[in-house]
């Protein structure tokens, strides 16, 4: 979907109720950063027109600039950005509810009606996982260091790393019930 302002492509989708009228917006990264500015600082409203700047309230709480340096942030164990967040709408690894969890804390609350689990577990005896989520993380930080490894051509890290995972990962097993 492109624009209204101009012919870019709509990254924005903005949907506001005035007086009973539902109006969408479709705009592209430089005129929502606009429209977002104008509704901020309470500017004149503008008819919507080509070329200028739109009107109307906006209930958002991070501007465009924010939102762009949010963006930009990344999980330092599996790399996941919170843009691929917002677009896959799935985390990384377990890491990235620590890593994440200000921006993460107003969207579970709001989701869940609070950021605490109530319901049941998932029964853990059927795999080889662990409670804690620290040795799971670990081990994704693990795989991705033998990545990087493999990437810098350096064999000998990267194995060093991979017989590390094995070693957790035998010791998960022999930790299972059977």
């Amino acid at each position: 979907m492109k624009c209204q302002q101009c012919d870019k492509q709509a990254v924005f989708h903005i949907t506001e109720l005035e007086t009973g009228e539902v109006r969408e917006l479709h705009l592209c990264e430089d005129h929502a950063r606009t429209y977002l500015s104008q509704s901020e600082s309470g500017g004149p409203p503008d008819d919507g027109g080509p070329g200028t700047g739109l009107s109307g309230p906006l209930t958002v709480g991070q501007t465009a600039d924010e939102l762009a340096v949010l963006d930009k942030k990344a999980c330092d164990m599996c790399g996941i950005t919170f843009f691929e967040f917002r677009n896959q709408g799935r985390l990384g690894c377990p890491h990235d509810y620590v890593h994440f969890e200000k921006e993460l804390e107003p969207l579970i609350s709001n989701i869940h009606g609070s950021t605490r689990h109530t319901g049941r577990r998932p029964d853990r005896a059927g795999g080889p996982l662990p409670e804690a989520t620290e040795e799971l993380t670990a081990v994704i930080g693990l795989r991705r260091s033998m990545q990087e490894a493999i990437a810098c051509e350096d064999y000998e890290q990267a194995r060093e790393i991979r017989d590390e995972i094995r070693r957790i990962e035998d010791r998960w097993l022999a930790d299972s019930p059977a």
